[in-house]
């Protein structure tokens, strides 16, 4: 079968703790929203696993085939902020410090794990600089929706807009 679903916008819900998909359903010509909610995840929770376990978590395999690994690792590690008390700005500011690549650091005392985690930045890093400026997903920016009545419900976009499939 055809891929019916191509992922629009990603971002991470923090009461209740859920991941929200916007995707285009083909199919029926519709855009529409996906609930993916968070259980057993806590502030000692690894995020990588728990986006590889989204992304091939057989009920939301189909919807989240436009999302990157990276970018679910990045919603839950801001979720994980949140638990540990960080405020949103907080928790992206040391997401990007994580993402960057330090030039002085010696990438002969890295396990494995870490270098893998270097080398996916570095190809990102390549993705991104090799996209034109006219390029529509060149613009990169996380928007913050607050609700204008006092639910304290945030929500935060990750805008990483993906190609059609």
């Amino acid at each position: 079968a055809a891929m019916t679903f191509s992922a629009q916008k990603c971002g991470i819900c923090f009461q209740p703790p859920s991941i929200i998909l916007i995707y285009r359903d083909s199919s029926q010509d519709k855009t529409r929203q996906r609930i993916m909610p968070i259980r057993n995840f806590s502030k000692f929770s690894d995020c990588s696993r728990a986006a590889e376990e989204l992304k091939n978590n057989p009920r939301h395999k189909a919807y989240l085939e436009g999302v990157s690994l990276r970018q679910l690792q990045k919603l839950y590690s801001l979720l994980r902020g949140h638990l540990e008390g960080q405020s949103l700005a907080e928790s992206l500011e040391k997401f990007q410090q994580e993402e960057t690549i330090d030039p002085e650091e010696d990438m002969n005392k890295l396990d494995d794990k870490e270098l893998a985690k270097r080398k996916s930045i570095m190809d990102e890093l390549f993705e991104k600089n090799r996209k034109k400026k006219d390029d529509p997903d060149f613009v990169y920016n996380v928007e913050v929706e607050f609700p204008q009545d006092e639910q304290l419900e945030s929500c935060a976009w990750d805008m990483e807009s993906d190609e059609e499939i």
